[in-house]
This record gives C-alpha cells, sequence and structure tokens, in this order.
C-alpha cells in the first residue's frame, strides 16, 4: 500500500510534457481597437472594464480572422498588428452577441491553423494571445473541462476550461495543443474582483467556432435552428436517479416528433444535459434541416427520439 502511494505522490509530482509548435505565431495578430472618446489601446487609456487591446486567429484564407466579440463590438476603429510587426487596417465583417464571436478581415493572407475539434480532458494546451497589449505571448497549461455551458458569460456557450495563464488582451488568441492545432479561441477569465488570473480561464471550442464563422462570413449573421423545446433543471430528490431535463413545453419539431411535458430529456445525440442553458447550446450547434435523437425517460422508461431541426 506504502508503494502504491508513493508512486501516485510521484506520478502527480511530474511535471506536465508541454510542447508548443512555434509556427503558431504565424497565425495569430494583436489587435488595436480604437474606442469612441479614448487613445488607441494601452494600460489606463481606455474605457473601464475594457481590454487594452485584444488579439485574434486566422481562421481561413483570404485575410479572414476570428476574435471575441467584446473586443471589437463598439471599437470605431480597428488594427491588427501582425506577427512581422507591421501594423494594417482589419474590417469588422460581422459578429454574434450569443456567442461573443467575431470575424474580420485583413489585407495580408496568413497561414490558417489546422483545427482539431475533440479538447481532450487533461491534456497539454498553449494559449496565445496579447496579453495586456505587450504583444504576443505564450502560456501553458491542461484541459480542465470540456462542454462548459453554464458560466454566465454568454446565452450560448460551449467553453474548453484551462488553467493556462490568461489576462487582458488575449481574447480572441488562439488555444492550441501539443501538435500546433487549433482546439479553441480564447474568450473569458473567471475571477473573483479583479482581472487578475487565478487559473480557471475559458476557450470557445473549434467546433462552435467554425459553426458560427461559416454563418457570419457566408450570411452576416448565424443561421440558428430550434428545437421546439422548454426545460427545466430536475429537482435534488429526481438527480438521486438520473441527470437531465424535465421538458415543460413541447412545440413544432419535437411535438412532432411526439415529445411530451413531463418527459425528462437526459441527452442530445452523445451531449449529456444537466442545465437549460446546455440544451440551447447543443442545439446551436446544430443547423436548420439536421436530425438529433434525443435521449428521454418517460414513465420510467428509456426512449430515443428523432427530432428535425427547424429555423428558428
Amino acid at each position: 500500500m506504502r508503494l502504491l502511494l508513493a508512486a501516485l505522490v510521484v506520478l502527480f509530482a511530474m511535471p506536465t510534457a508541454y510542447a508548443f509548435e512555434p509556427k503558431v505565431l504565424e497565425s495569430v495578430v494583436s489587435l488595436l481597437p480604437k474606442w469612441p472618446g479614448y487613445e488607441r489601446g494601452g494600460v489606463g487609456r481606455v474605457p473601464p472594464g475594457t481590454a487594452p487591446e485584444g488579439s485574434a486567429v486566422a481562421i481561413r484564407n483570404q485575410g479572414y480572422l476570428v476574435t471575441a466579440r467584446h473586443v471589437v463590438a463598439k471599437a470605431v476603429d480597428i488594427r491588427a498588428r501582425l506577427p512581422d510587426g507591421r501594423i494594417v487596417p482589419a474590417h469588422l465583417i460581422a459578429g454574434d452577441p450569443a456567442t461573443d464571436i467575431a470575424v474580420l478581415r485583413i489585407g495580408p493572407d496568413l497561414p490558417v491553423l489546422p483545427q482539431f475539434a475533440t479538447a481532450i480532458l487533461g491534456e497539454p494546451v498553449c494559449a496565445v494571445g496579447n496579453q495586456f497589449g505587450l504583444d504576443l505571448s505564450v502560456t501553458c497549461g491542461v484541459v480542465s473541462a470540456v462542454g462548459r455551458s453554464n458560466t454566465g458569460f454568454n446565452p450560448v456557450e460551449d467553453f474548453i476550461q484551462t488553467d493556462a495563464a490568461l489576462n487582458p488582451g488575449s481574447s480572441g488568441g488562439a488555444l492550441v495543443d501539443n501538435q500546433g492545432r487549433l482546439i479553441g479561441m480564447l474568450s473569458a477569465i473567471f475571477t473573483k474582483g479583479s482581472d487578475a488570473n487565478i487559473g480557471v480561464n475559458f476557450a470557445i471550442s473549434a467546433t462552435l467556432i467554425n459553426r458560427v464563422v461559416e454563418d457570419l462570413i457566408a450570411h452576416g449573421k448565424v443561421q440558428e435552428a430550434s428545437i421546439g423545446l422548454q426545460a427545466e433543471v430536475l429537482t435534488l430528490d429526481e438527480r438521486l436517479q438520473h441527470t437531465g431535463l424535465r421538458v415543460i413545453a413541447a412545440t413544432g419539431p419535437s411535438e412532432v416528433a411526439g415529445v411530451k411535458a413531463g418527459d425528462v430529456l437526459l441527452a442530445i445525440d452523445d451531449r449529456r444535459l444537466v442545465h437549460p442553458k446546455a440544451l440551447r447550446a447543443a442545439v446551436f450547434l446544430k443547423r436548420p434541416g439536421d436530425t438529433v435523437s434525443l435521449s428521454i425517460i418517460r414513465a420510467g422508461e428509456d426512449k430515443q427520439v428523432e427530432v428535425r431541426l427547424v429555423g428558428r
């Protein structure tokens, strides 16, 4: 027993093997937004609660960048500082307030990072962003959690949680794995009374990024799907038996598919549900016309129901 405990101590004391691909730096830029009535960038020269600068990642060829919408939403002018130091104009194409994702475009065509849609719990990752407006820097940590959808930052969330240090200015930067693949976009810092990093930080998943970016480029807004469900959390007593949501009302496509008020909704496809915001996130990742599989319990029996989503 003592040998086992000693082995566990050694195992957990071993440092995580971080590996950073330097080419990632060629695909991330610093953003210099100009806010109404304030000088451009710089600590102390921006509205309270606003990052001094920001970050963005090359997401498509032909100069398309993705960033956090809150970095640029109210800016009257945006410039991007490229990896080689040049500063060029950046034009806002469109933004989605529900997910805090925005698309910009610049003249130069930067290399687009390969992407990996699945973040693996515990895997080493590195964050690249323009922290405190000091230009790009790299911090590393691990994936602390995946599928976070109830942090309170955005109406629709599909967050990867990481302990890689983030600070103001890193929003819109890249979260990459050991192979330099983009798995998320830096978005939010969970704090208590300050903007300082305390190791609970969030990046929007690559899956949600691509879902939103495609529509913003093609349509200027997200073509959101609807499932026609209203649901609430289960009581504590009910959660002793199972985890899910109670259906309050089923309309439109869900009603047609046979879902009924009182059903307990366990999951959409393979995504388990514990909060109503997780339900919206699961549907938001789909498109009108897609079919999803609902796992439900009705009168003690497990059921699978197929629902074809419609436009919201």
